[in-house]
């Protein structure tokens, strides 16, 4: 592939580091602020809730303006709300802020996939972004976790709180904030020089109304379409628990294996390593047309999360979580490529991608909120465990079921 190809996956890799390790520098200042327990997952929420209030106009935003274009206004909007949770604003608003960013984001990083590549290398350019993705969230993880820790702490205090002026940094979250606004104005870098592809899909008209009534329209058109349909609801599902999952994993490595906040972020990178695995093996041996194929793996994923509530072990659970992972990777990159490829065709890719955000975000809107109600009812982590795995593996099973009965 061209130099633009390239460009387009570092601009991926640098917002999306950006955002997986502004998660746990959110995440250490609720703590600071004796925030409760519920608020960790809620700030995920307030993240997702822009992809759904605004699934109707993104879409059409997207396909309006170049690709490259909007990403660099998206990222923006990003760095501003990086700034907002650096001066002071409360962290479930300003990292909300961050998710306008990203809704508006999503469509065109997807989107421009769509508009750049034959449909015959889509899987492919989707391993390839799924995979930087997936580095990123490693990375993010990883770097997030050494940010809030303990040796950043004692740097900051030998550092910064003895100065005789005041730079805002008096904790490690403060500091890890400041240190990831550098990643997103990187992004921004490459965002400047972002292939510059032709307007697809121009909307003849503009105003909320009609707005409102495409993209409900597509909507329908899409859950109709049986292609769609099945790729919709799988990455929807996929989304939803994977997403809470990473809150599981903080809680549940407390619980089960007496780790640390930092070891524990560190330990939630172990299932993107997976992803990342995963994510290769269905880019090399996972056509296209042969994608609902992969949907028997997800049941396998749901019985190996099961199985995470009787590990004691982190080296086991190091193994698991990579099984976990790869096991994701090679069901939802087909079922990703899949989805773009069907919404492509029938709408265009702006308002696809923004359809597929609002269905994933609703899911994980729904799933977080559960997990959240169990967490202030008390249920053990390990019962929260099997109650989502035992979830995952009947509701793919479900799945397969109801595709395996349409094909018939």
């Amino acid at each position: 592939m061209n130099r633009g190809f390239y460009i387009i996956l570092a601009a991926q890799f640098f917002s999306a580091l950006a955002d997986n390790s502004l998660l746990f520098a959110a995440i250490q200042l609720l703590k600071e602020q004796a925030a409760p327990s519920w608020q960790i997952p809620v700030l995920q929420q307030f993240f997702v809730l822009a992809f759904i209030l605004l699934a109707p106009f993104v879409g059409a935003f997207s396909d309006t303006l170049p690709k490259g274009k909007v990403m660099l206004i998206s990222n923006s909007i990003k760095t501003v709300g990086c700034i907002a949770l650096f001066i002071g604003v409360h962290p479930l608003l300003a990292y909300g802020f961050v998710g306008v960013g990203a809704a508006l984001y999503s469509p065109a990083k997807y989107g421009i996939l769509t508009e750049y590549l034959p449909s015959n290398k889509l899987v492919w350019g989707n391993g390839w972004m799924e995979g930087l993705t997936v580095l990123a969230i490693i990375l993010g993880a990883i770097i997030g976790g050494f940010l809030i820790g303990q040796r950043v702490e004692l740097f900051v205090e030998q550092t910064f709180r003895p100065l005789p002026f005041n730079l805002g940094i008096d904790t490690a979250a403060e500091f890890a904030i400041f240190a990831i606004l550098g990643f997103y104005l990187t992004a921004a870098i490459f965002n400047l020089f972002m292939p510059k592809l032709p307007i697809e899909h121009k909307l003849t008209k503009k105003t909320f109304s009609f707005l409102w009534t495409d993209f409900w329209r597509c909507f329908v058109l899409l859950w109709k379409d049986p292609l769609g349909q099945v790729s919709l609801s799988v990455t929807s599902l996929f989304w939803g628990v994977g997403t809470t999952l990473r809150f599981i994993v903080l809680t549940w490595s407390a619980s089960a294996l007496e780790l640390n906040l930092e070891q524990a972020t560190q330990l939630t990178a172990v299932v993107a390593i997976g992803l990342a695995i995963g994510s290769v093996i269905a880019a090399r041996l996972v056509p296209l047309e042969h994608a609902v194929k992969v949907l028997p793996m997800g049941i396998a994923m749901g019985v190996a999360i099961t199985l995470m509530a009787w590990i004691t072990d982190w080296r086991l659970a190091v193994f698991m979580l990579v099984v976990i992972g790869t096991l994701a990777g090679c069901f939802v990159i087909p079922m990703n490529a899949l989805l773009q490829y069907r919404g492509h065709l029938l709408m265009g890719s702006g308002h696809s991608i923004a359809l597929q955000n609002f269905n994933e975000n609703a899911c994980i809107l729904m799933v977080l909120g559960a997990y959240a109600m169990m967490v202030d009812a008390d249920f053990a982590p390990e019962t929260i465990v099997i109650v989502f795995g035992l979830f995952v593996a009947l509701a793919m099973a479900w799945l397969n079921r109801m595709h395996t009965h349409d094909q018939d």
